[in-house]
């Protein structure tokens, strides 16, 4: 098969340097400890170090690492469309917070960016929402009057700057571009010169809500803290029950070089082919980095095999065929892929965990939004925190429930989950033994009553781990483009040695020995995918 594009590796990541800050001590106290060094944690830590308050951040791996460091870096309050639907099942007034919270959040993302001093590249462009279908004209209509309605500086238009023609496009002035890696470690820089901590390679693995919370790691820290912020981007706690309000989809992004007079001004996105999102950023020789994203998909839901149809490896093949065919003088540099979460109706999860709790809080389900409601996020839950309560906290507070909007998403998702859960162990392996594996590919082979993930590395090395994921006991896939095991229930990531690359799992697929593999014990094969504790808490 033709080699995918560009180098395996995200931009933002790739273009600034690593960060070494130490892991979390045996025993830590603060006010607020907050989970996730991204977007939403750190924005959070700022908002409340700034505010007077002790703040702990406990990362698993690398600050502005995971989602964030993998992210398109749009900086917008047009979501796609967002605001008739709201508008249409719970008000203008609802529409209107929405609005006014999003592009405050996006004001707010630039004062910031000034006060830190940084070069983050911030860019000021219009957000579009567009389609080539004549057929959605009349659904950009509506959603440029409801986004108007709201507050925002929204229009209708049916020329932009895109090299090709559209039939229609909702445009939004007052929105932004940056490089969110630039922002964030400078953000993490002034959290720790005003007091902060900042803990990497510290997964946390257990959390008591009590007075003060105790959140624990894997390495056997102990943090106490008089509020707890959970900001891992999917929640690692499941005490909320969350995973049956949150649908995890990851989508794929190629990074190419262009020539600045070609590079479109603004930020688009269209919600047909499966999604096709385009922006441009600074690039060094003075042309511009041309940014498209689209192909989304249910982590762990292809076939896994390099030429199916839906391999993520097809995916990229399909994206980067777009991707000339409409910028035909672009070169591809980069490639990578992004994940988000999606609410059962829509907006953001951001607040008090669940109905039980009066100190532990959580910021999840930003739809692919990311950029703008991390940022309302920490402000918000430094104001929650801190004893107000903005007029806005209802729309976004997770214990809300709205039956009649959410029971078609929510028994939707749930049938999903059922169905691989039993589904995905009726089904024959995809291998038969661990030989018919070939070197650089993964498949699950059936061992015994079981199944094992197994991975053969070029070199012939095999890597064979439990096919349970450890958050509820779905079945894994594997990402032949990503060489990653991946849960098609609630979007967990694996490494092919089965440690933890993405929540809500928070330990790794344990190792397993296979007949066929270096070292294998036919005693030590019985049950490859049986009984594992869940990850719950």
């Amino acid at each position: 098969m033709t080699p995918l594009p560009g180098t395996d590796a995200s931009y933002w990541m790739a273009s600034t340097p690593d960060t070494d800050y130490p892991g979390a001590p045996e025993e830590v106290s603060a006010d607020v400890a907050v989970i996730g060094g991204g977007m939403a944690g750190l924005c959070t830590a700022w908002e409340l170090v700034r505010r007077g308050r002790s703040v702990v951040v406990l990362e698993a791996g690398r600050v502005a690492a995971g989602v964030t460091g993998h992210t398109t870096a749009k900086v917008s309050a047009l979501h796609t469309l967002r605001y008739a639907s709201l508008r249409d099942t719970q008000g203008r007034r609802a529409a209107a917070q929405y609005a006014t919270s999003q592009q405050e959040a996006v004001r707010g993302i630039e004062r910031l960016a000034v006060e830190l001093g940084v070069d983050c590249q911030w860019e000021r462009a219009d957000a579009y929402t567009y389609a080539t279908d004549p057929g959605r004209v009349g659904t950009l209509r509506a959603e440029a009057t409801a986004a108007a309605d709201a507050g925002l500086d929204a229009t209708f238009v049916t020329e932009t700057d895109l090299p090709f023609p559209v039939a229609g496009a909702v445009r939004v002035g007052g929105q932004a571009q940056f490089h969110p890696r630039r922002f964030l470690l400078a953000l993490a820089a002034g959290i720790v010169a005003r007091g902060g901590r900042v803990y990497e390679r510290s997964r946390v693995t257990g959390l008591h809500d009590g007075s003060p919370c105790r959140v624990t790691t894997e390495d056997g820290a102990v943090v106490r803290a008089r509020h707890v912020v959970v900001a891992t981007h999917y929640p690692v706690f499941d005490r909320a029950l969350m995973f049956a309000r949150l649908e995890t989809t990851r989508e794929l992004v190629l990074a190419a070089t262009l020539p600045a007079e070609q590079a479109p001004r603004g930020t688009y996105i269209t919600p047909d082919e499966g999604t096709r999102s385009v922006r441009t950023a600074p690039w060094p020789d003075g042309r511009r980095l041309l940014i498209v994203t689209g192909e989304k998909f249910t982590p762990g839901t292809g076939d896994g095999n390099e030429g199916a149809p839906d391999a993520a490896s097809e995916r990229f093949r399909r994206l980067a065929d777009w991707l000339r065919q409409h910028f035909p003088a672009a070169e591809i540099t980069h490639r990578w892929a992004a994940q988000d979460n999606t609410s059962t109706d829509g907006l953001p999860y951001i607040g008090p965990f669940h109905p039980g709790t009066r100190n532990v809080y959580v910021a999840t389900g930003f739809g692919g939004w990311g950029m703008s409601s991390g940022a309302l996020a920490g402000t918000l839950l430094a104001d929650l925190i801190c004893g107000e309560r903005p007029e806005h906290a209802a729309l976004y507070d997770p214990r809300r429930l709205h039956p009649l909007r959410e029971a078609g998403p929510l028994l939707s998702q749930q049938a999903t989950v059922a169905r691989h859960f039993v589904g995905d162990r009726l089904r024959l392996a995809s291998a038969d033994d661990v030989a018919a594996v070939a070197p650089g590919t993964g498949a699950l082979v059936r061992v015994g009553a079981g199944r094992c993930a197994v991975y053969r590395a070029q070199d012939g090395t095999v890597h064979a781990v439990s096919a349970r994921c450890t958050h509820l006991g779905c079945l894994v896939r594997f990402n032949d483009a990503e060489h990653t095991w991946e849960c098609p229930c609630h979007g967990s990531r694996f490494a092919v040695d089965g440690s933890v690359l993405q929540g809500p799992a928070v330990r790794p697929l344990e190792p397993r020995q296979v007949p066929g593999a270096p070292g294998a014990d036919a005693s030590e094969t019985d049950g490859a995918d049986g009984p594992e504790e869940g990850g719950r808490f």
